[in-house]
Protein backbone atom coordinates (compact mmCIF):
# COMPACT_ATOMS: atom_id res chain seq x y z
CA UNK A 1 0.00 0.00 0.00
CA UNK A 2 0.85 3.11 -0.87
CA UNK A 3 -0.48 6.72 -0.43
CA UNK A 4 0.60 10.34 -1.99
CA UNK A 5 -0.81 13.29 -0.93
CA UNK A 6 -1.69 16.36 -2.94
CA UNK A 7 -3.25 19.73 -0.98
CA UNK A 8 -4.39 22.75 -3.41
CA UNK A 9 -5.75 25.26 -1.14
CA UNK A 10 -9.11 23.62 0.58
CA UNK A 11 -8.70 20.62 -1.39
CA UNK A 12 -6.79 17.86 -0.40
CA UNK A 13 -6.44 14.72 -2.92
CA UNK A 14 -5.18 11.15 -1.51
CA UNK A 15 -3.87 8.97 -4.24
CA UNK A 16 -3.47 5.36 -2.66
CA UNK A 17 -2.97 2.62 -4.43
CA UNK A 18 -2.06 -1.31 -3.57
CA UNK A 19 -4.31 -2.87 -1.35
CA UNK A 20 -6.23 -2.07 1.58
CA UNK A 21 -6.82 -4.72 4.53
CA UNK A 22 -6.69 -4.59 8.23
CA UNK A 23 -2.60 -4.62 8.08
CA UNK A 24 -2.25 -1.41 5.63
CA UNK A 25 -5.32 0.27 6.90
CA UNK A 26 -3.49 1.23 9.95
CA UNK A 27 -0.26 3.34 8.66
CA UNK A 28 -3.11 4.36 5.34
CA UNK A 29 -5.49 6.07 8.35
CA UNK A 30 -2.31 7.57 10.24
CA UNK A 31 -0.76 9.12 7.24
CA UNK A 32 -4.10 10.61 6.44
CA UNK A 33 -5.49 12.08 9.68
CA UNK A 34 -2.20 13.35 10.22
CA UNK A 35 -2.37 15.65 6.94
CA UNK A 36 -6.07 16.50 7.94
CA UNK A 37 -4.78 17.75 11.10
CA UNK A 38 -1.86 19.88 9.80
CA UNK A 39 -3.54 21.37 6.42
CA UNK A 40 -7.59 21.22 7.80
CA UNK A 41 -8.76 20.78 4.42
CA UNK A 42 -12.63 21.48 3.24
CA UNK A 43 -13.08 18.77 0.77
CA UNK A 44 -11.31 15.61 0.80
CA UNK A 45 -10.91 13.03 -2.17
CA UNK A 46 -9.53 9.93 -1.73
CA UNK A 47 -8.43 8.00 -5.42
CA UNK A 48 -8.89 4.38 -5.15
CA UNK A 49 -8.04 4.20 -8.75
CA UNK A 50 -4.90 2.13 -8.16
CA UNK A 51 -6.34 0.35 -5.81
CA UNK A 52 -5.81 -3.82 -6.10
CA UNK A 53 -7.67 -5.21 -3.80
CA UNK A 54 -10.10 -3.69 -0.75
CA UNK A 55 -11.68 -5.88 2.36
CA UNK A 56 -13.91 -4.10 4.87
CA UNK A 57 -10.79 -1.69 6.03
CA UNK A 58 -11.78 0.10 2.42
CA UNK A 59 -14.79 1.05 3.79
CA UNK A 60 -13.68 1.94 7.46
CA UNK A 61 -10.81 4.09 5.94
CA UNK A 62 -13.90 5.95 4.44
CA UNK A 63 -16.12 6.46 7.59
CA UNK A 64 -13.01 7.06 9.62
CA UNK A 65 -11.71 10.73 7.59
CA UNK A 66 -15.46 11.10 7.04
CA UNK A 67 -16.13 11.56 11.09
CA UNK A 68 -12.65 13.42 10.94
CA UNK A 69 -13.62 15.74 8.58
CA UNK A 70 -16.85 16.96 10.10
CA UNK A 71 -14.24 18.04 13.05
CA UNK A 72 -13.33 20.77 9.98
CA UNK A 73 -16.73 21.34 8.70
CA UNK A 74 -15.61 19.48 5.35
CA UNK A 75 -16.89 17.18 3.15
CA UNK A 76 -15.64 13.63 1.63
CA UNK A 77 -15.37 11.98 -2.05
CA UNK A 78 -14.45 8.99 -3.27
CA UNK A 79 -13.48 8.72 -6.75
CA UNK A 80 -11.77 6.33 -9.71
CA UNK A 81 -13.84 3.43 -8.12
CA UNK A 82 -14.45 0.40 -9.67
CA UNK A 83 -18.40 -0.44 -10.24
CA UNK A 84 -18.32 -3.61 -8.17
CA UNK A 85 -16.53 -1.11 -5.41
CA UNK A 86 -19.12 1.49 -5.87
CA UNK A 87 -22.33 -0.93 -5.05
CA UNK A 88 -20.35 -2.33 -2.19
CA UNK A 89 -19.82 1.47 -1.23
CA UNK A 90 -23.46 1.89 -1.72
CA UNK A 91 -24.93 -0.93 0.79
CA UNK A 92 -22.35 -0.09 3.48
CA UNK A 93 -24.00 3.21 3.72
CA UNK A 94 -20.86 5.34 2.18
CA UNK A 95 -23.48 7.01 -0.56
CA UNK A 96 -25.02 8.53 2.87
CA UNK A 97 -21.70 10.57 4.26
CA UNK A 98 -19.51 10.93 0.76
CA UNK A 99 -19.63 11.21 -2.97
CA UNK A 100 -18.85 7.94 -4.78
CA UNK A 101 -17.72 8.54 -8.60
CA UNK A 102 -16.96 5.15 -10.54
CA UNK A 103 -13.85 5.39 -12.87
CA UNK A 104 -14.30 6.81 -16.41
CA UNK A 105 -13.90 4.41 -18.81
Amino acid sequence: MNASVETNGALMIVYISGEIDHHSAKALREKIDSEITLKQPGHLILDYQHVTFMDSSGIGLVLGRYRLMQNYHGSVEVRNVSGQTKKIMELAGIGSVAIIREVKQ
